[in-house]
């Protein structure tokens, strides 16, 4: 099994900073994967997603397989010639659709069959035809085992339940993937907020043997305090050599928190999101540019900054943008939140490196009271 490795370049406390080679290009840890749902970063030219800082993008199974089609893509030459981007690619392999469609799925021991929320049409993903989506039709970097995760909170059982079909699930998916050069498979370990199950997920996991590891079922109903704990259990069972994934996270706090407790790698739709919906995240936390005091204000985001959306627009002009219903407000905020989590990624590495995490931590909690 291909293992894409992780150079371990400075530690602070249980944090990292790290290079991860891949056969497309290294990647320097901690970092954050905008989201490309469906092959787009919503609202941005992959032009601009790599000018932001982004070193490695996540696109999605299950959207794809439904719209264009796995098939068709892997016609059209794969996923990275079709959304134009040269740099890695991970794809998440449909799992997190297995709890948020639950209404819209039949679960059982082979897979899933999806009625899709598209035409109606009947989809089966099974841990076998999750990993030829991915890894031979998609042509993803990165893929990920399929799982099941409930929406939290949820009875212990439920969780348990869902924890060990995903372990069945993760040793389908590793002898459906092989042994490939070029292409890397990670676990996901599951086992909600129960440190018990979290640790039996995690071990099993290990002892299997994955390239790389991933923290699932998490931001799911949670508080942030339970979050922490769990990856309190749940990292240090790790091994130290591959990459630890936490999915699906989150707001700049949540990020801070992770890394301070030793994850690399991160993904959330949040930064698009809501830059569509009018909020750029800075230091201080979150701002709505509809607000009426930014109707006057000259200042940009961050003159500081080397994203032009930051740093070339006023915010009054921002504010104009969305209170006249132009997409471009959208777009610029959009590239402004993925410009900021990237820096705030940097920002992150500098911190290890220097020895300084425990008072960059402090700082940040202190000023993004409402992140």
């Amino acid at each position: 099994m291909s293992v894409f490795p992780l150079a371990i370049e400075a530690t602070n406390g249980a944090a990292r900073a790290g290079v991860w080679q891949t056969p497309r290009g290294a990647v320097t840890t901690p970092t954050f994967m905008p989201v490309g749902t469906a092959g787009t970063v919503k609202g941005l030219l992959m032009d601009q997603v790599r000018q932001a800082g982004s070193q490695i993008v996540l696109s999605n199974t299950y959207h794809l397989m439904l719209r264009p089609g796995a098939e068709r893509v892997a016609r059209l030459g794969g996923l990275h010639k079709l959304m134009g981007w040269d740099g890695p690619i991970l794809t998440d392999s449909g799992g997190y659709q297995v709890m948020s469609l639950a209404t819209l799925r039949k679960l059982d021991e082979k897979g899933v069959t999806f009625r899709s929320h598209v035409d109606g049409a009947a989809y089966e993903l099974t841990p076998e035809r999750a990993i030829e989506i991915q890894a031979d039709l998609i042509g993803a970097d990165i893929s990920m085992q399929l799982d099941e995760c409930p929406k939290l909170p949820a009875p212990r059982a439920d969780v348990e339940k869902a924890m060990e079909l995903s372990l069945r699930w993760a040793e389908r998916c590793k002898m459906a993937f092989g042994a490939r050069e070029n292409q890397s498979l990670f676990g996901i370990v599951q086992g909600g907020v129960d440190p018990e199950l979290r640790a039996r997920s995690a071990q099993a996991l290990t002892a299997e043997g994955f390239d790389g590891y991933s923290v699932g079922g998490l931001a799911v109903g949670e508080p942030r305090e339970a979050m922490c704990a769990t990856l309190d259990v749940t990292v240090p069972l790790l091994p130290q050599d591959r990459i630890r994934y936490l999915m699906g996270v989150g707001k700049p706090v949540d990020l801070v928190e992770a890394v301070w407790r030793g994850i690399d790698i991160f993904d959330c739709v949040l930064p698009t999101r809501s830059g569509r919906h009018g909020q750029a995240w800075t230091d201080d936390g979150p701002i709505n540019i509809t607000n009426a005091r930014f109707a006057e204000d000259a200042a940009p985001l961050d003159e500081a900054s080397n994203c032009p959306a930051s740093r070339d627009y006023a915010k009054a002009y921002l504010h104009h943008l969305f209170k006249a219903g132009e997409l471009l407000g959208q777009v610029l905020l959009s590239w402004h939140n993925i410009a900021y989590y990237q820096s705030l990624m940097r920002r992150l590495r500098a911190a290890i490196v220097a020895g300084t995490l425990n008072d960059f931590r402090a700082q940040f909690l202190e000023r993004n009271r409402g992140g």
